[in-house]
């Protein structure tokens, strides 16, 4: 048989987290599987994510498989938070350990997907032209994997360089001699500027929007210290799919209401110290039902940025005042405040003045103010969640495109199938917890598990197609919708809701009812032999 007319039982998507494991178990069940990746080599995100700075902001120890107690002890971490090179590192043992780059086709695109009716099997393409028939096919293409790097008008007219963070080139980067600026203060924004800050010539951070933040704790680790987290192998294997978050931490402080002042204090106090996620996913759960509760911790968090920041000038353009803590994604941070006190860095609000173009020479605000620059790096954010699919072109059975569906609507069965997309799985996809609110590992993990004895279930039974029926998934959304609109998530404006995009349906993007909560009612769907799920 030629290359370029693979037969396969199941083929993946993305040789990420979520991609790696699934080849894994499908491999198990003795299915011809591979996986397809765009990138030179594994690791998903963390092959892509190679920026100044990038690093986990899950701890090591929870950012791990956990199906395999010598997998997981065979590796050492060197720090609580480790950068993407180690990541990388990490990500390579995991496919080695377990023989998978052998069945990794890399550096590979996959341009479309059509569903043949009478086949019961999709039709592959990819941008070399290669065909694959597959009876399966999961996406593991990740939720923040379709970067929005088009952004402004004139950006080939740049003299200079443009970098955008989720493409950043393998070689290293020289910015003493430059004048850099940079566009956005996410999460990613924020790793980048207090990285390179001290290196560039100049450095002007272009801010829209921002962002509370959370002084990072990355201690080294000893060997007594990798010792110890390692000897709670078991314990995370067993909690931490049933926690709200899929982390280590759960609420433990009770109720804000049943708190008195001086005890909230306390507690805030304490999560503050840890520097980790805790004080966004496990202080107080209120914070995300009743606005009172966001003031006083948002206030909280704004009281200790105001003392790194010192300046009234950057208080008002770092500082947010018109969204809550916890309703955006929370960025960790190490130094990134002080970055601004240092004189070659500059700080222009964009917020009520933004960027009209870039020039051959640099930026230019609506204003007409212009920003000479050698280097401009676009941290400018992903089309979250459903990008990723939807620059694919997949056709369902009635010939439909999904990517014209979820223009109209976002809609999954529990994020794990597509109501008229037979035999497509999907994972970190709208509407389950992987698609933002989740240490990822947790989530990916437990949708790979699924899908995996999905699959085995079908064949079982001598069966070929498992479809999402549109009634189950008419019911999930409104679960979903019904959880969502009673949290403060959904009256902000951020790229949990899509408003990063222009044009893009609003729909939270991620479950929120907890990752233990999902985990449950999809084991009872598997119970009940996957109900709401068509087998034929």
């Amino acid at each position: 048989m030629k290359e370029e007319e693979l037969k396969l039982d199941a083929l993946v998507i993305g040789a990420g987290v979520a991609g790696l494991y699934q080849l894994y178990l499908l491999r198990k069940q003795g299915l011809n599987v591979k996986v397809i990746d765009a990138g030179s080599g594994v690791g998903g995100t963390w092959y892509w994510n190679r920026y100044p700075g990038a690093r986990f902001d899950s701890a090591c120890y929870i950012y791990q498989y956990l199906f395999d107690e010598e997998l997981y002890k065979g590796w050492s971490w060197s720090e609580k938070f480790p950068g993407q090179p180690e990541i990388e590192r990490w990500m390579n043992y995991v496919a080695d350990k377990l023989e998978l780059k052998k069945d990794i086709q890399f550096s590979t695109v996959v341009k479309s997907a059509t569903w043949d009716q009478q086949r019961s099997s999709w039709q592959v393409s990819t941008d070399s032209g290669q065909k694959i028939e597959c009876q399966y096919l999961i996406s593991c293409t990740g939720m923040l994997s379709a970067p929005l790097e088009n952004v402004f008008p004139g950006q080939d007219k740049f003299d200079g360089d443009i970098f955008h963070t989720a493409r950043w080139p393998k070689e290293s980067i020289d910015f003493s001699n430059r004048r850099v600026g940079i566009v956005g203060n996410g999460a990613t924004g924020i790793q980048v500027i207090q990285t390179i800050a001290p290196d560039c010539k100049e450095l002007k951070v272009f801010v829209r929007t921002p962002q509370y933040v959370n002084a990072m704790n990355n201690p080294k680790y000893s060997d007594k210290d990798v010792e110890e987290y390692k000897d709670k192998f078991h314990w995370f294997q067993e909690n931490l799919p049933k926690t709200f978050s899929g982390f280590e931490f759960e609420w433990q402080d009770g109720s804000w209401a049943d708190s008195t002042p001086e005890k909230r204090r306390e507690v805030l106090e304490r999560i503050w110290e840890n520097g980790s996620l805790e004080l966004w996913l496990s202080s107080y759960k209120e914070m995300f039902f009743e606005q009172e509760v966001n003031d006083e911790i948002s206030n909280f968090v704004r009281e200790k940025m105001e003392q790194r920041l010192k300046d009234p000038q950057l208080c008002e353009i770092l500082i947010p005042k018109d969204y809550g803590f916890g309703t955006h994604r929370v960025p960790l941070e190490n130094g990134y405040l002080e970055k601004f006190h240092l004189p070659h860095v500059n700080l222009i609000s964009v917020k009520d003045n933004p960027i009209a173009e870039i020039t051959s020479s640099g930026i230019r605000l609506s204003n007409g103010q212009s920003f000479e620059l050698d280097t401009i790096i676009l941290a400018t954010g992903f089309d979250a969640g459903s990008g990723a699919l939807t620059r694919i072109d997949i056709k369902g059975k009635s010939d439909q495109l999904l990517k014209d569906e979820w223009n109209r609507e976002i809609k999954t069965m529990m994020g794990l199938q597509i109501s008229g997309y037979p035999n497509l799985f999907t994972t970190g996809a709208p509407l389950a917890p992987s698609a933002a609110l989740c240490n990822m590992t947790t989530c990916l993990q437990q949708q790979a598990e699924w899908i995996s004895d999905c699959i085995s279930y079908v064949n079982g039974q001598g069966k070929k197609v498992i479809e999402a029926s549109e009634s189950a998934q008419e019911a999930w959304v409104s679960h979903h919708d019904e959880v969502a609109e009673q949290t403060l998530v959904t009256k902000t404006s951020s790229w949990y809701m899509g408003s990063n995009v222009d044009g893009k349906p609003r729909r939270l993007l991620s479950y929120i009812g907890g990752v233990g909560n999902y985990r449950e009612k999809c084991l009872d769907v598997a119970k009940a032999e996957y109900t709401g799920f068509n087998i034929t």
